[in-house]
């Protein structure tokens, strides 16, 4: 009864000290305060502190503090709505959860921009991948292009070497070089080691062989081979004839054949060297043969005969 006259406006500022709370608190902060006090004074609490009287002004000033709260909530949503109509409206940050954060506005139109950008995206991944497949289909035509120049240059060599081939054969049979051969007017005869290769080509070789056009580097090659195979059965012919076991005398001997057979070796790898400066092919390049390890075979090759 005693707070039937109170008037919201001129009591605001009690109310708020009666709820013991702040101007500006927030709505839950004035619910949990009028819970605490009415649990302290409501007559039915049966709380010591149990005061009908101090309940009212509570409940009163509970009333006060929520309109006033209410009235400056609503008058704050108005200030906001005058300003956001001349500031940009920009979306909230939880609109960027979907979508891919593309697009503004309601989350309809948000979905129709995404929509748009999915098929533009779309688009532009399709016309990239036809870029790359249509410079791959490019750099695959160069290389067949560039193949088959390579090819027609070895054609054109080929054909070239068979022109000269044939003109020196032609000039040859002109000077009668092939009238005093051996078994003219009889057919060729094949190699027999050669089964798989075309005759044709043996015949060729072996006439210009024959006739001295034989390159320089082939017969490097086979002088290198056979001096090799000379050297290796010599060293072990000389082994053999000094026998077993070993005397000092004989060990001498052996040393000095060593020695010998060393700078042998050194010399056919001085050889080696000239033939890799002259042979036109990489793939018939001749590495160094190493003295040590030919004697260790000679000894090996030794040990196996006594056996």
């Amino acid at each position: 009864r005693m707070l039937s006259g109170y008037k919201p406006k001129s009591n605001v500022k009690d109310s708020y000290k009666i709820l013991e709370l702040e101007e500006g608190c927030s709505l839950d902060d004035i619910r949990n305060s009028y819970r605490s006090l009415a649990k302290k004074y409501h007559p039915d609490s049966g709380s010591a502190t149990a005061d009908s009287e101090a309940f009212m002004k509570v409940e009163a000033a509970y009333r006060v503090v929520l309109s006033d709260a209410a009235t400056k909530k609503k008058a704050n949503e108005n200030n906001e709505e005058e300003e956001d109509q001349f500031k940009p409206k920009a979306p909230q940050h939880r609109h960027y959860l979907s979508f891919e954060g593309v697009g503004f506005g309601t989350p309809s139109q948000r979905e129709k921009q995404y929509m748009q950008f999915r098929v533009d995206r779309a688009t532009e991944q399709v016309l990239e991948y036809r870029k790359q497949r249509l410079e791959s289909q490019r750099a695959v035509t160069d290389l067949m292009k560039a193949k088959d120049v390579k090819q027609s240059k070895k054609v054109k060599i080929t054909q070239a070497v068979e022109r000269l081939v044939e003109d020196l054969i032609q000039e040859s049979m002109a000077k009668g070089d092939f009238d005093n051969l051996r078994g003219k007017g009889k057919p060729l005869q094949k190699f027999s080691d050669c089964p798989h290769v075309d005759p044709m080509t043996h015949n060729l070789n072996r006439i210009l062989i024959d006739n001295g056009y034989q390159p320089e580097w082939i017969l490097m090659q086979k002088e290198i081979r056979e001096t090799i195979e000379r050297l290796r059965r010599s060293i072990v012919a000389s082994r053999s004839k000094l026998g077993g076991p070993m005397t000092p005398y004989r060990q001498k001997q052996w040393n000095r054949i060593c020695e010998q057979f060393i700078e042998d070796i050194r010399k056919l790898n001085k050889r080696i060297d000239n033939f890799n400066l002259v042979v036109p092919i990489l793939s018939r390049q001749m590495v160094h043969f190493s003295a040590d390890k030919e004697i260790v075979r000679a000894q090996k090759t030794y040990e196996a005969l006594m056996e």
